[in-house]
């Protein structure tokens, strides 16, 4: 009698797995980084999932792919997107700038003066303005659902000399990305831009085919680059490492309407770890980095000035030669602006 019941109930019980799993199956999102598992990506889609799947009661399931599984470059991951065979995919601007050229503007440079500015604009209208700009030209293919961080704020790095000024980054070879304007900035301060693709940085640093770079702590250390001779950081801070995240269009219209607000809260979640993710991540980078000899030198005001005062000309360079730029760069610079008075206001509150 007792096996008979155990046996029903074992019954039972699986039944109503299935059940769940025929639920969760009801929207599937496929969703890659091309990452690994240390990184701000990888933290943001374990948040994401675990909402997503929590709020939406099972009838949502995220798999994740992480690594290169479904699609190796930005590129063909957001074609992947366009076609529906990748519903969600991240993206530096530089991954996303030869579909999406005006993108580019969250590398321009000292135009964000800390990550309080940057995270109240990444979080309003000017995202907004940059999903309608990208579903405009991928015919409603592409939505932009959120805009992130991945690896904290750009600083030179070089196995050179250390850099307090425009004039000590005369003649230094700085890789870059293939994109325009990292090239354009490297250029305005006197440096010789060299595009290499990542995983090749390491042995370029090694053989002197390129001195310096541009890059987050977190990165710098978990690619072991002062092995390879990087042991100058001026955190000039000239750009947020923004990572834009991208879905199907159509996936994400094809769901009703309560499993949409799941899907976007999700993307605010998401944010929010990536957000947070790179400042614990980077205490221990930056200790690393100085334990291990490296020279960490941060500017003066006057200093990083004189940085801005530099790279001026890349900003009409971006509005006269970018698709959109003209555009983006107002959209960009307004909510600077308003982010910007919004919190000098709350500070006078708070500190009297």
């Amino acid at each position: 009698m007792f096996k008979s019941t155990l046996k029903a109930l074992s019954a039972a019980a699986v039944l109503a797995a299935s059940a769940v799993a025929v639920q969760a199956a009801d929207y599937t999102i496929r969703a890659t980084a091309n990452s690994n598992e240390n990184d701000e990506d990888y933290d943001g889609l374990v948040v994401f999932k675990n909402f997503v799947e929590s709020a939406s009661n099972g009838a949502i399931e995220v798999e994740l792919f992480i690594g290169t599984q479904l699609c190796s470059k930005g590129a063909e991951c957001l074609q992947g997107v366009a076609d529906g065979s990748i519903d969600v995919y991240i993206s530096t601007s530089g991954g996303a700038s030869g579909i999406f050229p005006y993108v580019q503007v969250l590398d321009l440079p000292y135009l964000m003066a800390n990550d309080r500015v940057a995270e109240a604009v990444l979080s309003g209208d000017f995202t907004r303005t940059m999903r309608s700009m990208a579903l405009a030209d991928s015919g409603d293919a592409i939505r932009l659902m959120t805009i992130g961080n991945t690896g904290g704020w750009r600083n030179f790095a070089n196995t050179k000399r250390r850099v307090r000024a425009p004039a000590d980054m005369e003649g230094l070879k700085i890789r870059t990305v293939v994109a325009d304007l990292p090239q354009e900035l490297v250029k305005a301060l006197g440096a010789s831009p060299t595009p290499i693709p990542w995983p090749e940085l390491f042995t370029s640093f090694q053989t002197g085919v390129v001195e310096g770079s541009k890059n987050g702590i977190t990165d710098i250390m978990g690619m072991k680059f002062p092995d390879a001779g990087l042991q100058y950081v001026t955190l000039d801070g000239h750009a947020y490492m923004g990572a834009l995240w991208w879905m199907n269009n159509a996936k994400f219209m094809g769901m009703p309407e309560d499993m949409r607000r799941v899907v976007v809260d999700g993307f605010a979640a998401l944010q929010q770890a990536t957000f947070a993710s790179p400042k614990r991540k980077s205490i221990q980078a930056y200790e690393d980095f100085v334990a291990g000899g490296g020279d960490l030198y941060v500017p003066s005001p006057a200093e990083k000035a004189a940085f801005k005062e530099a790279a001026a000309p890349v900003y009409d360079w971006f509005k006269g030669n970018i698709k959109g730029g003209e555009e983006i760069f107002t959209a960009l610079t307004d909510a600077v602006a308003a982010a910007e008075a919004d919190i000098d206001a709350g500070m006078a509150q708070d500190i009297n």
